[in-house]
């Protein structure tokens, strides 16, 4: 008989998520964004008045996510904003992406906080047209939401077979979640589907969420070139 041999393991394709604790930003960024989700629940007001019309019962924001505005430049978030896009750059470059030629800009960045009556809660999906996305929670504990990530290899989904153990995580894994703090930063690929479970409304849920993408520098500096007239 030939000598016992081993298979060799080896792991391509995977997509990774970054995660890191900032407990120190939530205050100062709870109060900034204190009035844009509040401007956002005012916006909703009509919505819910003309929701309980329609059903004829009191349900108040049940199911609703207070939205705010574009976050994007505010001067009071320029350290967490400063901070969100180099890091998106190092995860780029990181990943081995050749950034030479780009340039990294924001598209979405955003607070939104899910109903008080509970049911709050988003389907599975992407943002398209971005490179990197992510989250910073500012209010949540074991009794909110959390965000569930899915396998993106649609693939991989089709030929899905049923798991030993659900709660292990192993190389058939196709959703995980976590299990996120005030000051949990999670940055991940913008290709990755991803949704949040529904909200019983027991405490508040609050988060930002942000957007970027990679352009190539000859259309940003066509772009300057025509903003300045000189062509």
């Amino acid at each position: 008989m030939p000598e016992e041999k081993k298979l060799i393991l080896s792991t391509y394709f995977s997509s990774p998520v970054y995660y890191i604790e900032i407990p120190e930003w939530v205050d100062k960024t709870n109060k900034i964004c204190d009035k844009y989700i509040k401007n956002a629940k005012n916006n909703n007001i009509k919505e819910i008045k003309e929701r309980e019309k329609k059903i004829g019962k009191k349900i108040g924001d049940h199911g609703m996510s207070h939205h705010s505005t574009s976050l994007i430049d505010d001067p009071n978030l320029k350290e967490l904003q400063d901070y969100i896009g180099a890091t998106s750059w190092n995860i780029l470059d990181n990943m081995g992406y050749d950034l030479t030629n780009y340039e990294l800009f924001w598209t979405e960045f955003w607070t939104q906080e899910f109903g008080e009556k509970g049911g709050g809660h988003h389907e599975g999906h992407i943002h398209y047209d971005n490179h990197i996305s992510g989250f910073y929670f500012l209010k949540c504990s074991d009794k909110t939401s959390l965000p569930v990530f899915h396998d993106p290899r649609p693939a991989k989904l089709m030929t899905q077979l049923p798991l030993k153990n659900e709660a292990e995580i192993t190389l058939g894994t196709h959703q995980i979640h976590y299990k996120p703090k005030p000051g949990t930063m999670i940055f991940f690929p913008a290709y990755m589907e991803h949704q949040y479970v529904v909200d019983n409304g027991i405490e508040p849920f609050r988060f930002i969420h942000f957007n970027l993408q990679a352009v190539r520098k000859m259309i940003t500096s066509s772009i300057r070139k025509q903003t300045k007239g000189e062509i």
